[in-house]
Order: structure tokens, then C-alpha cells, then sequence
């Protein structure tokens, strides 16, 4: 029987006026080729932060990581901690719970250098930050999830996916510890490439915001109270950061540092975790969370990135620094650090 009236030219089974379709692969085909490039800018963005970075500084850090503890006790203590009292605090389901605190989990993301160059912040601690604590979330995860969701779920339901924290570590290894080279034999060229690449990577934040809410845009109904939690969420961490780091007598450049690394988490790890781990009409409750906290830790970001370069522009400074001298010193009447004289900053 001749169909051609009824059936598709590219139907692949035809009885009748019954016809297969091939299911079109379309979407996965276009968030595959976007994948693939948006990793290979921001791997080129990661080589031209690291053309700021001195290997000096950097192994100064890692000496005396006072700062990085700082880091450490934000990323892994604060954020959890405040998942939960979040979760808590509006009573939401148990599965919505449970993303929160996955969340409040995950280590920083690279978005959180490319910032901390606009803002004048320590290139050096920012980068050591996030790859400690990209390293310490093999065990940190876990470990937090355990005492965090236990409340709520079973946590070894939760699956965490090793490899993909792999795969960032050395997506952000490789492409900085050539640019530190780079930076340290051709210091002029490197100069030149960290300009494009600071401007690159604020054009990255903005196109990753923008692809990712047209691909999921069918995904953005969602329960008001996580509206409200995504909008807390990465303020409490980038206020809370910044206000721990100045009690610990950190300067001013470190303070902004440390609320960027401690606000700006790894999202594309939560969605693939919450991915692996629920079902599907879990899914429908929950996935939009992490593309929420996305959207809202890159808005609040930009918005303090303004605030701060209409701050430096209006005092006629390179650098804005309140009570400390130029060469970016802490100041020396913290009672913080006369009490406690291990929690000295770095010297620069």
C-alpha cells in the first residue's frame, strides 16, 4: 500500500495510516555542540586568569594557608549549615530539602575567579580556593551530606559523581598552571592575554545565564519558597564569607575574595547529582533549583562587581582599600589576630 500521502518521507515503520517518527534529537545534539564549546572558553579563561597568578604567591598560599582555612571552613561549614536552616526555616518537601543542602555542598565554581578579578580580589588565594576545595569535596561531600540530609532521606542515595569533580579539577589545573608559566616567562604577553580573557569571561557568565534559561525555560514553574531560598541562598554565603574573612583579619582584597569563592558554588555539579539520584517526577519538584541559584548567585555577583567599580571610580583608585595602606596590608589593630597570631595574612 502506498503511503506517501499519509506518512512522513523519514518514517521509519508505516502499517497503514500508522507511522513512526524518529524521535528528534535536536535538543541534545545543540546542549552537546554548547557544552563542548562553552568548556573549551572557559578553559581559554581559566589559561588567562592564570596569566595574573604568581608562582610565589600562589605557593605562599599553600605555606601559610590561613586564608585557604578561612575558605575551607566557609565553603564547608557556613554553606551547609545554612542549606539547612533554610530548608528548615521554610519547611519545604524533603526532596527539595535534600537539593539545598546538595547545594550548600558542592565546592566553588570557576565563575567565582573570573569575578574576583573584577573586583580587584586576590587572584592567587581565589584560584588555590578553588582548587582546594574542589579536591576536599571528595571527601567533604559526602561527609556533609551524611550529617546534613539524614533528617530527611537516606544519604547513600545520594550519587556523587566522582569523576565529573575529577574532570573539573582538571579542567581548572591545566589551563592555570599554563598560564602561570606563561605569566612567569612572558610577563608582558601575559598581561595583554589577561585583558582579553577578564573581558572573555565576563561575556562567558553572561552567555552561559542566557543559553541556560532559553534550554530549560520550560523548567522555570517551580514552588515560590524556592524562589526565596535561591535569592537567600547566595547572598547569606557571599555576605557571610566576606564578614568571616574580615574577623579573621583578612585585607580587604581577601574579604572580597573569600565571599566570592564562598557564594559562587559549582551548580553544573549539583544538577548532575540531582540528576543521578531522584526520579524523574522527583525531577519535576527539584531541578530547577540549582539553574535558580545560578541565575541569582551571577546576578547578586555582578551587581556587588558594580557597586564596587562605581566605589573605586568615584575615589580616583586602582585599588579601594579603607583602613590599610597600598601595599594592601591588614590592618594591625585587628584584635583578631593579637589574639590569635596563626591567622596572620599571607606575606605579599
Amino acid at each position: 500500500m502506498d503511503n506517501s500521502g499519509v506518512c512522513l518521507a523519514n518514517a521509519t515503520v508505516c502499517n497503514g495510516s500508522s507511522c513512526v517518527v524518529p524521535e528528534s534529537n535536536f535538543n541534545a545534539i545543540l546542549s552537546t555542540v554548547l557544552s563542548t564549546v562553552l568548556t573549551s572558553l572557559l578553559a581559554l579563561v581559566m589559561f588567562s586568569m592564570g596569566c595574573n597568578v604568581e608562582i610565589k604567591k600562589f605557593l605562599g598560599h599553600v605555606k601559610r594557608p590561613w586564608g585557604i582555612c578561612i575558605g575551607f571552613l566557609c565553603q564547608f561549614g557556613i554553606m551547609p549549615l545554612t542549606g539547612f536552616i533554610l530548608s528548615v526555616a521554610f519547611d519545604i518537601l524533603p526532596v527539595q530539602a535534600v537539593v539545598v543542602i546538595i547545594m550548600g555542598c558542592c565546592p566553588g565554581g570557576t565563575s567565582s575567579n573570573i569575578l574576583a578579578y573584577w573586583v580587584d580580589g586576590d587572584m592567587d588565594l581565589s584560584i588555590s580556593m578553588t582548587t582546594c576545595s574542589t579536591v576536599l569535596a571528595l571527601g567533604m561531600m559526602p561527609l556533609c551530606l551524611l550529617i546534613y540530609t539524614k533528617l530527611w532521606v537516606n544519604s547513600g542515595m545520594i550519587v556523587i559523581p566522582f569523576d565529573n569533580i575529577g574532570i573539573s579539577l582538571v579542567a581548572l589545573i591545566v589551563p592555570v598552571s599554563i598560564g602561570i608559566f606563561v605569566n612567569h616567562k612572558w610577563p608582558r604577553q601575559a598581561k595583554i592575554i589577561l585583558k582579553v580573557g577578564s573581558i572573555t569571561g565576563a561575556l562567558l557568565i553572561v552567555l552561559i545565564a542566557v543559553i541556560g534559561g532559553v534550554l530549560y525555560q520550560s523548567a522555570w514553574i517551580i514552588e515560590p519558597k524556592l524562589w526565596i531560598i535561591g535569592t537567600i541562598f547566595p547572598l547569606a554565603g557571599y555576605s557571610l564569607g566576606f564578614f568571616l574573612a574580615r574577623l579573621a583579619g583578612q585585607s580587604w582584597d581577601r574579604c572580597r575574595t573569600v565571599a566570592l569563592e564562598t557564594g559562587m558554588q559549582n551548580t553544573q555539579l549539583c544538577s548532575t547529582i540531582v540528576q543521578l539520584s531522584f526520579t524523574p517526577e522527583e525531577l519535576n519538584l527539584v531541578f530547577t533549583f540549582p539553574l535558580i541559584y545560578s541565575v541569582f548567585q551571577l546576578f547578586l555577583a555582578g551587581v556587588f562587581v558594580g557597586i564596587y567599580a562605581v566605589y573605586r571610580k568615584w575615589y580616583g583608585k586602582n585599588k579601594v582599600e579603607f583602613p590599610e595602606g597600598k601595599d594592601n596590608e591588614p590592618d594591625p589593630k585587628s584584635s583578631f589576630q593579637k589574639a590569635n597570631e596563626g591567622f596572620q595574612p599571607d606575606e605579599k
